[in-house]
């Protein structure tokens, strides 16, 4: 059992409690007329959804000109630490990309970024959005961000054409991708390919998820599975097993390049979430036919949820232009140019359905379905906060060097604090 759509994140996500914010520099004065926005979409599949919602902001907003500062790699992972440096030093841009969940919890520790509640209201959001995600991006009644979709982590990309000629279809478990992986290996492809550290992780929750059950893989992030309990053990060992049947020793430098190698006929399969369904069209490759994708093994009816969101910084030099480029984030127009480009769905209730084709429409018909079991994730920030995925990153790093799934748990424990 996970969480229904309508409970969405009930089940050990909930709203944040943290202490009062306070801090940040005064807005200074200065003419609204451009915006400098901080994202991480700067590669393909990425940079067109922003160039698409960019677009018809302009439309929307003739005289403001745009400031693109994206920092490309990592999943956000390299220009977090940038962006940690300029709030450090008072100089934020006029918005910023944070994934929706406990990702924020820092910055809004820090007081950085500003309670955007007065602009929900304005623009009647609260009853456009499903319930349990408003519960997930509210802190102490505060709200910090606006989501401007909802991405699928649990995603396994395969070729078509290859598990044909392997005589192959997607494995329903990941007992069952072992199976295959001898099968592959002996034919010269490789079972999975894998790009640096955060596709690991990326790979680590889902087969956690699809060993343990949305339920108990939920409660791993709010204390209610015992991360050194035998059942959550004997998936690590899995994860090893999983791990071993990647080219993990030669990792590629980023999910791009990982996903290349299962396109260009190198590798069976990828763990990815759906943002690769937009980076394949930009190859030119069509659903079906040049790639098909299925529910990460044990995952069937489960989404892995993450949701890209933009904030107001404290002392952001434009906030007239920021609230417009906000709002623009939370529209119905904004969110239908950017989804069906960035390979996710609309965060909105509301929106254009048959604007969404190929694997986005089932993936809309997805999350709508009231039988479809929520969980968040931990490698894109929903579940859990900045100190905790730093220690798991160290913990990770070894776990994958020396396989022990004992201390690995131990160490994920201990860095909860």
């Amino acid at each position: 059992m996970g969480v229904s759509r309508r409970g969405l994140l009930a089940a050990g996500l909930g709203a944040l409690a943290l202490p009062g914010c306070g801090g940040g520099k005064a807005a200074t004065e200065a003419p609204d007329r451009k915006v400098e926005v901080f994202s991480w979409w700067a590669g393909p599949g990425e940079k067109e959804g922003l160039e698409a919602l960019v677009a018809d902001f302009a439309k929307h907003n003739a005289g403001i000109a745009f400031d693109n500062a994206a920092v490309a790699g990592g999943a956000g992972t390299i220009a977090r630490s940038v962006l940690t440096t300029r709030l450090q030093n008072d100089d934020p841009p006029d918005s910023y990309q944070i994934h929706a969940g406990r990702e924020l919890a820092d910055d809004i520790r820090r007081g950085y970024v500003e309670d955007l509640r007065e602009l929900y209201t304005e623009q009647s959001w609260l009853d456009k959005l499903p319930a349990g995600l408003v519960q997930a991006i509210t802190v102490d009644g505060a709200i910090y961000c606006v989501p401007v979709n909802i991405h699928r982590s649990n995603l396994l990309w395969y070729n078509p054409k290859i598990l044909a000629g392997l005589d192959l279809t997607p494995p329903s478990t990941w007992a069952d991708f072992l199976t295959q992986a001898d099968t592959i290996a002996r034919r010269g492809l490789t079972p999975l390919s894998i790009g640096p550290a955060w596709t690991q992780k990326h790979l680590l929750e889902n087969v956690l998820l699809g060993q343990l059950g949305a339920q108990t893989y939920a409660e791993l992030w709010t204390g209610g599975t015992d991360w050194e309990g035998p059942a959550v053990l004997a998936a690590l060992r899995l994860f090893t097993e999983v791990l071993a049947r990647t080219d993990a020793a030669t990792p590629a430098g980023d999910w791009q390049p990982a996903l290349d190698k299962v396109v260009d006929g190198g590798a069976a399969y990828n763990c990815m979430g759906d943002w690769a369904d937009a980076y394949l069209r930009t190859r030119g490759l069509v659903f079906t036919e040049g790639y098909g994708v299925v529910a990460s093994p044990g995952t069937d009816r489960v989404y892995n949820f993450l949701s890209d969101s933009f904030t107001l910084p404290k002392g952001a030099p434009h906030p007239g232009a920021a609230r417009k480029w906000l709002v623009e984030c939370g529209s119905v127009s904004g969110q239908d140019a950017f989804n069906p480009q960035k390979g996710s769905v609309p965060a909105r209730t509301d929106t254009d359905r048959s604007k969404y084709t190929g694997y986005l429409a089932a993936a809309v018909a997805e999350w709508a379905d009231a039988g479809t079991r929520v969980v968040g994730s931990l490698t894109h920030g929903v579940v859990a906060d900045a100190a905790w995925n730093t220690a798991i990153d160290a913990a990770l790093a070894a776990f994958v060097q020396d396989g022990d799934a004992a201390r690995f748990a131990r160490a994920v424990v201990a860095g909860r604090g």
